[in-house]
């Protein structure tokens, strides 16, 4: 394998960090995971091990016992092979050609200017480490990467039985050392489409195109409860009451990049009266502190910007302006309900992920998670309502079960009392609002016995990501003990 990172190279535990240097190499968004995949494959054929994959593209990878423990229950490992592409605005990188730039910043990995990978590349790279090893007893290894989990999941859904011979699946992608995940939200996309009329302004008016920027971000689940800003929906509130309301006029509007990110930054371009521009510099400057003095205890850096672009008379009517920032300012974002049966955890939530102008149609893509399918089903009732008042279409695609918690997990219990002997006091036994793969698994192999755990990361889907270096040498002390401790067939 290649070297590409030395500082992380210098890192304990040097398994993990030598196969995540490796995939930091190699370009691997979602969709766009082909060239990782190969590589991987090919690892395993040097290893002389048996390597597959399915039908969708998945890849599976399996390993005989170590010498006395051939009596050992099957157990399969499992990480996720693509990654979040989310950068900074003044960071120049491609995701489809670039590698990324992680390096060491303290007692954390992070990357220049965009995500790092650590979800679910932590969990891959210690998967492929396990592989690799000839030192770590284990029973019968299967290692089970699937493709595309972070845009829809699509190697989780196109899983078929057969493939895999375990009972017990250790899921990887968890993201705070010290808590072991046995349950799951589902979720299902939203697209709400809006077809605008459009008109071609008279007299003396400029174009400027507005930024709102320099928000957190971050993963629409895990982080959905930690009063981040939403750019769209900040945006969305301006212009449709700021003081200047009536006099802007909307060309287009647009913000986020993924529906399950809180988006960042969103932008729109706008045609003012001439007479009005120094107005409106000053109706931002009070509405960008007006959010900071809201919002400052989480954002920080909340930036408002006007540029001025080349005339362009085309906007949308004022009644259409006046539906679609209706429809944005309408569409309910962040923390619905929590949890009445998990203290602390968020049951039902919604973020507006991304808004686009194309043509004469504004579509809001959002993605709904639920703990219970009730959940769900309100707020897809919300937005169908909200929908039909704006005239606009929707479509729920892409929809997933949630991973119900079984307190009677064996690998569970078994997991929680090797920790206790390990440390000294018992993991947090806990159920994330995010989204795992693990419910879906249980569709072809409805047997399987599930956990999810993995190293501290702060910060996934946005560009702050990092992780935290100590907490992934003890989140391979884990892996490491609980393959020592897999039961007899």
């Amino acid at each position: 394998m290649s070297q590409p990172y030395k500082d992380l190279l210098q890192l304990e535990p040097k398994p993990i960090w030598r196969f995540f240097s490796e995939i930091c190499s190699f370009p691997h968004p979602s969709k766009h995971e082909e060239a990782l995949a190969q590589h991987i494959i090919a690892f395993a054929k040097s290893k002389n091990l048996f390597v597959t994959r399915d039908s969708v593209g998945n890849v599976i990878i399996k390993k005989p016992a170590t010498v006395g423990m051939e009596d050992r229950q099957i157990v399969a490992l499992q990480a996720h092979i693509d990654m979040v592409p989310q950068k900074n605005d003044d960071t120049n990188h491609d995701f489809v050609k670039d590698p990324i730039k992680a390096y060491v910043d303290g007692d954390w990995v992070t990357a220049q200017g965009t995500t790092l990978g650590a979800d679910n590349g932590i969990g891959m790279a210690s998967c492929l480490a396990i592989l690799d090893s000839s030192d770590i007893p284990h029973g019968p290894i299967e290692v089970l990467l699937t493709i595309d989990e972070e845009a829809g999941m699509t190697g989780a859904f196109g899983l078929e039985a057969g493939y895999l011979d375990a009972k017990i699946l250790l899921n990887t992608d968890s993201e705070q050392e010290g808590e072991i995940y046995m349950g799951c939200a589902g979720g299902v996309d939203a697209s709400l489409k809006l077809s605008v009329e459009r008109e071609t302004l008279s007299g003396n008016y400029v174009t400027y195109k507005l930024a709102l920027k320099g928000l957190r971000g971050g993963h629409s689940g895990v982080d959905i409860h930690t009063g981040r800003g939403n750019a769209n929906k900040l945006l969305a509130r301006f212009l449709a009451h700021g003081q200047l309301s009536q006099a802007v006029r909307l060309v287009s509007i647009s913000g986020g990049t993924l529906r399950n990110a809180i988006p960042r930054e969103a932008y729109a371009t706008i045609a003012i009266p001439a007479e009005l521009v120094e107005s409106l510099r000053e109706a931002m400057d009070k509405y960008a502190a007006l959010v900071t003095q809201e919002l400052g205890a989480v954002e920080k850096n909340i930036q408002f910007t006007a540029i001025e672009e080349s005339a362009t008379l085309d906007v949308m009517s004022l009644a259409s302006q006046s539906t679609v920032l209706a429809l944005m300012n309408a569409c309910p974002n962040g923390v619905v309900r929590m949890s009445d049966d998990i203290k602390g955890v968020v049951e039902t939530s919604l973020n507006m992920g991304v808004v686009s102008t194309t043509g004469s149609q504004i579509e809001i893509l959002c993605l709904i998670r639920s703990l219970i399918d009730s959940g769900r089903q309100d707020v897809e009732g919300m937005l169908t309502s909200i929908a039909s008042l704006a005239g606009a279409s929707i479509q729920f695609s892409g929809a997933y079960p949630g991973w119900k918690p079984d307190p009677e997990s064996k690998i569970l219990h078994i997991f929680r009392d090797m920790y206790e002997q390990t440390y000294g006091y018992k993991p947090h036994i806990m159920v994330i609002h995010a989204g795992l793969e693990c419910g879906l698994f249980k569709e072809p192999y409805p047997e399987m016995d599930m956990i999810s755990f993995g190293p501290t990361i702060k910060f996934p889907h946005s560009p702050e990501e990092k992780v935290e270096i100590k907490s992934v040498g003890q989140y391979w002390q884990q892996l490491c003990g609980i393959l020592a401790h897999i039961p007899k067939a």
